[in-house]
């Protein structure tokens, strides 16, 4: 197993020195890294880290973009033997300071300009409220005048990191079975967590799918989904890096940049959220060219509606699977292009290999096979743990060191995972459970749907009704008779239905891609049932 990943990327570079490494797509043109720049880039900021004062084990921010850039920084803190805590390119002041301040950064990487920011700019007033930021090493083309912080000293990264690199290797403080992430959680269900994990456990998370897909140095990594979520970081960068091969970074979404991209440096694989997949689809319909080269295609984040998999597969020529994984357990379960097409997409894969999944009820006990439950993961790709909560970390383990996901599912007889929904996300109508996870796959199944999530609204006399937001497709009308009487002549129990529509022109996500239902069980809180 690759457990020193500087080392790994060093040898690359000894080998492989001008072969691509790292292929950056703009909105307007791309650039390429080869393994020996980004080798020497990363060395530089190593030692630009040391002498900052970073310590092996301190936690070092960094808010870029999905850019070169991103690569070597990971590379030269991991070097330094510091902790990796990228943050979405999104957050702006509040959520900087509560991540900042609870990782306790000293040193904080931030682009000069992006996508009409000046993220530099904006983290001047997080400094002045964090004591604990020293230095903010600045991203750009180093012309005109930086921000001027009131605890901290602001630098371009380039100058700074001029400096000869002294050999990282020989001075990490560090070793394989150190920390090397906190990554907080995406927020799809309430506060950020900061969860920790070592890097031998990534590394073997990385080749767990590697393996079970047969990836290798020849294949080609596309990454759309930021490289500061876990998808992007451990299943894009990490992964592209573990396996010696080139990968494609996609600064901002654009699915029609996407297939350019694509088909440009032929990309092979990408892992990504399912909005992702749709809008891929969407724009191979409407008139761009789909790339020759994607073999495989792993949805993650919500299910993959199965009219959409269908469409995909056709349209894009690759091989659709569904998969579960969480920021603390990485991946548990996937699909692979071996397996029948209605179960490597229809479903959520299989166990990975030396992971157990297991289905139980309210009081513990194990479920058999076709029984809805709770869904409990056993991983050798776990966390170490929340930054700062061990009580949080020992309520998300059983008394047997099982984890528990939050989500509803059942394992069918071959040992195929189905998730059902979260447990937050169930419908209790009168003592009768919802299933919303299959509600929500039948209606995206009707052409006026794009997208839809159901959730629970209040009231007085049943406890809860389903209330289903819904962004309508094309010019066709869309109504909540519509709705009922598309579930109708689909023979759909009537207590299931959704009793109140929402028609909106977009549901609210994650950067990642991921359904935040729990904004939209607020906002249903202030509909007390009825229709609309």
């Amino acid at each position: 197993m690759i457990a020193d990943l500087p080392g790994w990327v060093a040898e690359q570079a000894r080998r492989r020195a001008s072969e691509p490494a790292v292929i950056s797509l703009g909105p307007a043109h791309s650039s390429v890294w080869d393994w020996g720049r980004l080798w020497r880039e990363s060395q530089r900021i190593a030692a630009l880290l040391r002498r900052c004062g970073v310590r092996p084990g301190e936690n070092v921010g960094y808010q870029l973009p999905n850019r070169g850039e991103f690569v070597s920084v990971t590379l030269g803190i991991l070097s330094a033997g510091a902790v990796c805590c990228p943050l979405m390119p999104i957050f702006r002041e509040r959520e900087l300071r509560y991540m900042l301040g609870r990782a306790r950064v000293r040193v904080l990487v931030v682009m000069d300009r992006y996508r009409g920011r000046r993220p530099a700019e904006e983290s001047a007033a997080v400094v002045a409220h964090l004591s604990a930021l020293k230095e903010v090493l600045v991203v750009g083309a180093g012309e005109g005048e930086l921000p001027r912080g009131t605890r901290a000293r602001f630098r371009w990264l380039e100058e700074a990191a001029q400096a000869d690199a002294a050999p990282a290797i020989e001075a990490m403080g560090a070793g394989p079975e150190a920390l090397a992430q906190l990554l907080f959680t995406s927020g799809t269900s309430g506060e950020p967590k900061g969860v920790l994990h070592r890097g031998d456990v990534l590394a073997r998370a990385a080749l767990l799918q590697a393996r079970h897909l047969r990836l290798g140095e020849a294949d080609r990594i596309f990454v759309p989904s930021p490289l500061a979520h876990q998808t992007g970081f451990l299943y894009g960068m990490w992964l592209a890096l573990c396996l010696g091969a080139p990968q494609i970074l996609l600064e901002s979404w654009d699915p029609v940049r996407a297939l350019a991209g694509l088909a440009e440096w032929q990309g092979s694989f990408v892992q990504a959220a399912t909005p992702f997949l749709a809008d891929l689809t969407q724009a191979v319909e409407e008139g761009t060219p789909p790339p020759r080269s994607l073999r495989i295609f792993i949805a993650t984040g919500t299910a993959v509606p199965r009219a959409l998999a269908g469409r995909a597969s056709g349209l894009l020529s690759t091989s659709v699977c569904g998969a579960f994984g969480t920021t603390e357990g990485c991946l548990a379960a996937l699909g692979s292009p071996d397996d029948p097409p209605q179960k490597a997409s229809g479903t959520d894969g299989r166990a990975l290999q030396g992971v157990r999944l297991r289905i139980c009820d309210e009081a513990g006990h194990e479920l058999p096979a076709g029984r809805e439950g709770h869904f409990q993961t056993c991983s050798p790709t776990m966390f170490e743990g929340y930054l700062e909560h061990p009580e949080w970390t020992a309520a998300a383990f059983t008394a047997d060191g099982w984890y528990r996901t939050g989500d509803l599912a059942m394992l069918d007889g071959e040992g195929y995972l189905h998730v059902t929904g979260r447990v937050k996300d169930v419908v209790n109508r009168g003592g009768e459970k919802v299933p919303v996870a299959e509600i929500e796959q039948l209606l995206h199944e009707h052409a006026s749907v794009r997208e839809v999530a159901i959730v629970a609204m209040p009231d007085a006399r049943l406890g809860e009704r389903a209330c289903a937001f819904v962004v309508a497709r094309g010019p066709g009308r869309f109504d909540l008779p519509a709705l009922q009487s598309f579930l109708d002549e689909r023979r759909v129990a009537k207590p299931y239905w959704p009793e109140r529509l929402e028609l909106v022109a977009e549901l609210p996500k994650t950067p990642s891609g991921k359904i935040q239902k729990y904004l939209l069980r607020e906002r249903a809180k202030t509909f007390n049932g009825g229709n609309a």
